[in-house]
């Protein structure tokens, strides 16, 4: 194996024996066999576009695929196996559909060379399907700055496939949107393309990750409404209760349907926390508050909760014994040996009722001191103090912004964000979005004139929100450039949404932004370079260091 997409990978060069995540090996040649498919689906999904067809399942399949690979989702080897297997009949599927297409526009068959990814196949099991994917995975591609570049674009992506994916889930879709990843896949088979062409499509990626996130956010508010800012109590009652973690809204909201009068207390968990904040969702009266803190805790936390938990989304890990028989998963995430709750079938629910029998048959999880915390500050609510927010700035009472977006992790040089935060002036606002924020979430920083100096506005697809805010504060004070507003950026990131995060930010312009704890492994010397060169994107350094700076 060799994964090098995420921060914590081994030596900051490349996990190959074992995934620092938990992903044995044959995981991870499975998911690279995945991906290589989904390759090949795309180069014949490209095709058949450019006669104005293309196929909704397919399209879906992508993009799920996609999503399934991306750090922490899928452990499970016959998960992977059947995806694979399905993978094969999608790539069928939209092959006919283009040699159709071909047939009747040109009056012939086509007989064009194909890249491997879209004509092989061999009947066999996991083991050769696990035996291709260690041929065709990131190494396939020799040349160190092509390989980083095509890498830099799959795991946007992925992150683009992850939102897509959610907005979708919510009856929210856009076929540019889903075109974009099948164009991006179908390029990396293209040994033709330089790294110039790759570049352009590197920042196309974050002009539809843009595109993605906004989707996701009207699927969301058109579905739960506009966040409110909401107070949250990060401790536990006594009675029954379950805890859901992951990114999926809808799962959250049909779990707390179906136990509503049942007694049993709901809790959100890591990236869930915005949940509490959505007027559709935050109206049930069991939704009771916030437990825990971000993923990378999740094994201590799970384990303390003692009622059942449900994973919807990606940031699972190895479960531990003391749980393993009350934890679920659904949607993409698997990992063996766990139960699985299964997908809606003819726009039915979910069926919850296991998840439910376990939180009952345990009964009292027992009451937990917490706190309160502020959410709920995406961009409505940011919007409807627009006026507060200027004034402070044009009075000094706001000197800058620092975007501390991103991703939380295990890695102790993590820190660095929790001294940043502490030490930032009282005329200085963090903004966040995404499971960062547990570095400084809990700290008590106060507010400036009823402007909470931690400004929340959600999960990691919120990013979004800071970025509308950004462009609105822009437009009031008659700037032609983002990079002239007092907003420094200082990003934390571990896995692929992250990635589309930071790429739609430079597509629109950021520059200078601070990424940390490490730079991407998957970024070779000369990319690296063409990116400082251009956006001026930095490591992070020690807190006093980037402190000057932001405060210069």
């Amino acid at each position: 194996m060799f994964c090098f997409q995420c921060s914590e990978t081994l030596k900051g060069e490349g996990c190959t024996v074992k995934g620092v995540c938990g992903k044995e090996p044959e995981v991870a040649n499975l998911q690279d066999m995945l991906i290589w498919l989904l390759k090949g689906i795309s180069f014949w999904g490209s095709k058949v576009r450019q006669y104005g067809l293309n196929d909704t399942e397919v399209d879906l399949f992508v993009a799920e695929g996609l999503f399934t690979t991306i750090t922490n989702v899928d452990f499970d080897p016959a998960s992977l196996g059947k995806k694979i297997q399905r993978a094969f009949e999608m790539r069928d599927k939209v092959e006919s559909l283009f040699r159709k297409a071909y047939r009747n526009s040109n009056g012939e068959e086509f007989h064009e060379s194909v890249p491997e990814a879209a004509y092989w196949k061999v009947d066999g099991g996991l083991d050769l399907y696990e035996l291709k994917g260690s041929e065709v995975g990131v190494l396939e591609t020799k040349d160190e700055d092509i390989r980083s570049l095509r890498e830099l674009l799959v795991y946007g992506l992925k992150g683009i496939a992850a939102y897509t994916d959610h907005a979708y889930i919510l009856r929210q879709s856009d076929d540019s949107i889903i075109a974009f990843l099948q164009e991006g896949l179908a390029s990396t088979l293209d040994d033709s393309l330089d790294a110039d062409k790759y570049v352009k499509l590197v920042l196309k990626a974050g002009e539809f990750a843009v595109k993605a996130m906004a989707l996701l956010d009207k699927a969301n508010t058109d579905n739960y409404g506009n966040p409110d800012v909401t107070s949250v109590y990060t401790g536990t009652l006594d009675g029954p209760g379950i805890l859901v973690s992951g990114h999926d809204l809808l799962d959250l909201d049909e779990l707390l349907k179906q136990t509503e009068g049942k007694g049993i207390n709901i809790y959100t968990h890591g990236e869930m926390l915005p949940a509490n904040a959505y007027p559709g969702l935050k109206k049930y009266s069991h939704l009771v508050g916030n437990y825990g803190t971000s993923w990378y805790n999740q094994q201590r936390e799970f384990e303390e909760f003692k009622g059942p938990i449900v994973m919807t989304t990606n940031c699972i890990q190895k479960p531990k014994d003391s749980y393993m028989d009350r934890i679920f998963t659904t949607g993409l995430v698997a990992w063996p040996g766990v139960g699985h709750i299964p997908n809606r079938v003819d726009e039915k629910p979910k069926d919850f009722s296991p998840v439910i029998a376990k939180a009952l048959e345990i009964g009292d999880i027992g009451a937990r001191p917490g706190k309160q915390i502020i959410i709920g500050l995406a961009h409505d609510q940011l919007a409807r103090v627009s006026d507060k927010i200027i004034d402070a700035l044009k009075s000094g009472a706001i000197k800058k912004f620092v975007v501390m977006a991103g991703c939380d992790g295990h890695s102790n040089a993590r820190e660095y964000y929790t001294e940043l935060a502490r030490k930032l002036p009282q005329d200085t606002v963090i903004l966040t979005a995404g499971c960062a924020k547990y570095r400084y979430n809990m700290l008590d920083l106060g507010d400036i004139g009823g402007i909470p100096r931690v400004v929340d506005a959600g999960q990691c697809n919120d990013s979004y929100s800071l970025a509308v805010t950004a462009l609105k504060l822009k437009e009031a004070f008659g700037l032609e450039d983002i990079n002239d507003l007092p907003i420094e950026y200082d990003i934390a990131w571990y896995e692929q949404k992250a990635v589309a995060v930071l790429l739609a930010l430079l597509y629109l312009g950021v520059k200078g932004i601070r990424l940390g704890p490490v730079l991407p492994a998957f970024l070779s010397p000369n990319v690296v370079k063409v990116l400082v060169d251009n956006f001026d994107i930095k490591p992070i350094k020690t807190v006093e260091e980037d402190l000057a700076s932001i405060l210069s």
